[in-house]
Order: structure tokens, then C-alpha cells, then sequence
């Protein structure tokens, strides 16, 4: 089968012919119709965050259709259509028990990004456990986002514990983002997105926000008071995790506001003791999202509540233009497709 594997960080990945896997028991072996990319394998590239043994298959938004299962594989059958849950956790531990599974003690690898060979490839052996199924009403390049995306940002709303009424800043309109913005329009918030790149604008709309605004720093934060009467924003969701955006995020909060911090960079974050106690604010993390997370997500774009952030599709045999154009940045999402 064809595959894009990565031999060395900082160079591009090369198409080769590699076996394919079979499915031993308790696996199924899935064929890869639609894999998302995004800033984590730009991330990985680059030798931050994981550092998987080389040479490896990236890739870790994977849609696809069940080939063949191994022994002891009975929920699914060959034709099957799946959606992929990147995490491999052991089930048992305080973390597991405590539905919390993406924060896993003993986490047996990240499909794609640690350890188990990802979706830039045509085909991806997997534990069966691994896999959720995906309605003929979703899109295999839908479903694949549903993976890192969208079970991403619903994780990150529950995390914000947002109200009917509420108003909400989002920092960094990609793909995250943008099903962030969704999510929060739905619940019935009032959105203001905030991305550096003014040819956003238009799709930050489209995406439920109210008011757009590619200002960053004490711009963003003057804008955001005077758009609030001076109070700031109930919650802050930060998909961009650099210095300059935490700071403005946890700037613009009123008294009692959270910031979400989603994005993680190589960047410290220093903030006001004295603002964070006396004025009670919160600042939290979020951790991709858990297989409910996944599983909600991908009955939310079944019923047509979520809309597709999908704006182009690559052959595999692009996948080096398709990591420079995200690089580049880009509107939405870039998902590769197989033939």
C-alpha cells in the first residue's frame, strides 16, 4: 500500500510502498478514505510536543470503511464506515474510570502522532475499540475531522461551562476554531472570533460569530471592552496558545471569566497574581476530547447542527503541498483524500 512516512523532522515525508498490515485479534483493518491535517503534524515535523520513533505514518483524523476484522471482532464488519478515536488508553486507570480517558496513565500510544502508524496511508491497522461509526449522513472527509477538530472543541466548551447568554471570545478562527465558534453560537452565545488573518473574516461569520476582528495584544483588548461596556467576556477560548494570545484572552475576561486555554506552544505564559485572585478569574487547560466527545460530535454533523469546516481535498501524493499550504495558513480545513 501507499504510504507518507516521515524519515527525518524538518523534511518532507516520502510516498512509499510499505505491507500492508493484517488484523490480529481484536483488530480491524481499515481503509483510509479521508485523513485531516492540521497543527499538530506541523507540530510533529518540527520535533515539538511528540516525538514518535522514525520512520512513522502521520496522520490522525481518519474516516474510513472496515476491510477485514481479526479474531474475537464481532461489533464490526467489513464495509463497516468508521471514524477513528486517536487515543489509545488502557481503560483501567483513575483517569480511565473517571471518564477523563485522553488523560490516560498508561496510554499504549496517539494513533498518528505517537507510536501507532497513522492515517497517511491507504490503509490503518487499529484495536477495534479504537473505532466509532460513522452515519451515511457524514462525509468520510466530515467524519475525519470529527476526529482532532470537532471532538477537540466540543471537549474545549464543556471545559468552559458556558451559559444561555453568555458573550465568548475566540482566539485563532482554524479549525478548531471555527467548530468552536459553531458550538458556541448553538448554545446560544453571543461570539466575537479573533484571528490575525483579516481574510478570515467572512468565514468567521459563516461560523455563527458575531463580530470579527483580526486586532491582537491591547487592541484586541480594547475592543473587546468597548464591545462589552467595559465588563470583558464571560469565557475565553484561546485555540492558539502563544504568550501574546493568553495574555489578551485572560486581559478580556470580566470578573469570574474563564479562559480555555486549547493551543500549546513552546511559549510561558506570565500572568497577574493579583488579577487572577482578586477579580477571580479562571484560567484552564483542555486536552483534545474524550470518545463521547467524538461520538456527540459526529451526531451533531449527522443532524445537520454542525456544518462542514471542510474547504479543500489533497491526494495523498500531495501531502507535502498540503502540510506547506496549512503552514501558509488556510481557511477552514485541508483533508487528504485516497482514490
Amino acid at each position: 500500500m501507499k504510504a507518507a512516512l516521515l524519515h527525518e523532522l524538518g523534511q518532507p515525508l516520502r510516498i512509499e510502498d510499505v505491507p500492508p498490515p493484517n488484523p490480529g485479534a481484536g483488530k480491524a483493518l481499515v481503509r483510509v478514505r479521508a485523513c485531516g491535517i492540521d497543527g499538530t503534524d506541523l507540530k510533529l515535523l518540527e520535533g515539538f510536543g511528540y516525538l514518535p520513533k522514525l520512520p512513522f505514518i502521520m496522520g490522525h483524523e481518519i474516516a474510513g470503511d472496515v476491510v477485514s476484522v481479526g479474531a474475537g471482532v464481532s461489533e464490526f464488519a467489513p464495509g463497516d464506515r468508521v471514524a477513528v478515536y486517536n487515543f489509545i488508553t488502557c481503560g483501567s486507570c483513575f483517569y480511565c474510570r473517571s471518564f477523563r480517558e485522553q488523560l490516560c496513565l498508561n496510554m499504549g500510544g496517539i494513533v498518528g502522532v505517537l507510536d501507532v502508524p497513522g492515517g497517511y496511508a491507504e490503509c490503518v491497522c487499529l484495536p477495534a475499540q479504537q473505532l466509532i461509526r460513522l452515519p451515511d449522513a457524514v462525509s468520510f472527509a466530515d467524519g475525519a475531522t470529527c476526529c482532532d477538530a470537532g471532538m477537540t472543541a466540543l471537549h474545549a466548551v464543556d471545559r468552559a461551562d458556558v451559559t444561555l447568554g453568555d458573550i465568548a471570545l475566540v482566539i485563532g478562527v482554524g479549525g478548531v476554531g471555527s467548530i468552536v465558534t459553531q458550538l458556541l453560537a448553538l448554545a446560544g452565545l453571543e461570539v466575537i472570533a479573533a484571528d490575525i488573518d483579516e481574510a478570515k473574516a467572512e468565514w468567521a461569520l459563516e461560523q455563527g460569530a458575531s463580530v470579527f476582528s483580526s486586532t491582537a495584544g491591547d487592541s484586541l483588548i480594547s475592543q473587546v471592552q468597548r464591545l462589552t461596556d467595559g465588563l470583558g467576556v464571560d469565557r475565553a477560548i484561546d485555540v492558539v496558545g502563544l504568550e501574546g494570545t493568553v495574555s489578551a484572552g485572560f486581559a478580556s475576561l470580566r470578573r469570574g471569566g474563564r479562559l480555555v486555554v486549547v493551543g500549546y506552544t513552546p511559549e510561558l505564559f506570565p500572568l497577574s497574581g493579583k488579577e487572577l485572585a482578586q477579580n477571580e478569574k479562571e484560567v484552564i487547560g483542555t486536552r483534545a476530547g474524550r470518545r463521547n466527545d467524538l461520538s456527540r460530535c459526529i451526531k451533531l454533523y449527522a443532524s445537520g447542527a454542525l456544518r462542514s469546516i471542510v474547504r479543500q481535498t489533497v491526494p495523498l501524493a500531495q501531502v507535502n503541498e498540503a502540510l506547506g499550504m496549512l503552514r501558509a495558513g488556510v481557511t477552514g480545513r485541508i483533508v487528504l483524500t485516497y482514490d
